[in-house]
């Protein structure tokens, strides 16, 4: 038998997209010569949001390819898998999407807002502006396809990214959650400078929706990971991975009981291009996987076994203590979505298993540490 080829970080990236593509063979042909607008594309989810846009467009004849224009305020720089994409159909654009969207963009037929601070780390560090992206951004691009709208343009679609941290700490009772679950989340502590612009940003994504006619959905995302993601995002998985690379044992700094489930991004990205193309205008969608439900405990030692497996990996996982007396403050025992909606409403179906889903990610860490 010949031997596989060992994977690299860029096999990884191309076999997603392939995935990514071929699940969105069905949709991807709406983008035929439109115009589509992507905020926050040097984030994690633009990491794929972008590259999955530019990789179908290389099989596309040049008037069926989309055009892409990218906002980001490019904070901390232009990514280098984003300066490396090379496409006449992809247009950078340094804008804060705070202040108003410039008259230079003209009209686009898809929006897709994934502008916001997402890390608990960061967003704790920077309450303001993660409220401002989710309120004030938002606003201004509903108010833009408002204007698109009474001139006669209205846009096809436009996607505001949510998050399952709008259900707070769920009841035992409503979880696995869904979609009609009211949540359970604090306005004042040290989570809800997320948690809550979330929430009000859906009640301005259903109002648009009902009273102006915008045809914007929203997604719920449950804890997406994989490439793309950076290792200093200081989310779990991209810690427990630096750890892996240090060879140093992986450190919970909890008891490491509390259970989530993961969705691997290229799965996740199919679901988000399937709310942006078929969503119900003021409706959310939660988009993750239902299984496993699995304890961060289980998640280290998971990655471990991995990581001895493909990367020598010789560390063990031991149990801490935080030095920040509110890291664990309103942090959810369980997180677990029902995606039945987004099964049958959008033929939405992950199908990437965590142990598969924490090798790429890993391979793609192995060379992506800065």
């Amino acid at each position: 038998m010949t031997p596989q080829p060992r994977q690299t970080a860029a096999s990884v990236v191309l076999e997603d997209l392939d995935h990514i593509c071929a699940d969105l063979a069905e949709d991807l042909p709406r983008l035929a010569g439109k115009r589509l607008l992507v905020t926050g594309g040097a984030g994690f989810l633009g990491h794929y949001l972008v590259q999955t846009i530019v990789h179908h467009n290389r099989s596309q004849a040049p008037a069926d390819r989309c055009r892409l224009t990218v906002y980001d305020n490019f904070i901390r720089g232009v990514p280098a898998w984003l300066r490396s994409l090379s496409s006449d159909d992809l247009q950078l654009v340094e804008q804060d999407i705070v202040q108003p969207v410039p008259e230079e963009l003209g009209h686009v037929d898809f929006v897709v807002h994934a502008a916001s601070i997402a890390s608990p780390t960061f967003y704790r560090e920077h309450p303001i502006e993660t409220m401002d992206a989710n309120v004030i951004g938002l606003r201004n691009l509903l108010e833009y396809a408002r204007a698109e709208a009474d001139g006669g343009r209205p846009l096809e679609g436009f996607l505001f990214f949510s998050t399952s941290e709008i259900y707070g700490d769920p009841d035992p009772a409503s979880i696995p959650t869904p979609e009609t679950y009211r949540g359970n989340v604090s306005c004042t502590g040290p989570r809800a400078c997320y948690d809550e612009s979330k929430r009000y940003g859906e009640t301005l994504c259903v109002n648009f929706a009902a009273q102006y006619g915008i045809p914007v959905a929203t997604a719920r995302p449950f804890n997406n990971y994989g490439p793309g993601l950076a290792i200093t995002d200081r989310r779990v998985i991209p810690d427990l991975a630096t750890d892996v690379f240090a060879d140093r044992d992986m450190v919970l700094l909890s008891d490491g009981r509390a259970t989530r489930t993961f969705c691997y991004i290229a799965d996740a990205i199919t679901g988000y291009y399937r709310i942006l193309f078929r969503g119900r205008p003021g409706e959310a969608y939660n988009i993750g996987t239902e299984t496993p439900e699995i304890s961060m405990r289980d998640l280290a030692e998971t990655i471990a076994a991995i990581a001895r497996r493909d990367h020598g990996y010789t560390g063990r996982v031991v149990l801490g203590v935080s030095e920040d007396p509110h890291y664990l403050t309103d942090n959810p025992n369980r997180r677990c979505p029902i995606i039945a909606k987004a099964r049958e409403e959008l033929g939405y179906e992950p199908a990437i298993a965590l142990e598969d889903g924490l090798g790429r990610a890993l391979t793609w860490y192995a060379e992506n540490r800065g």
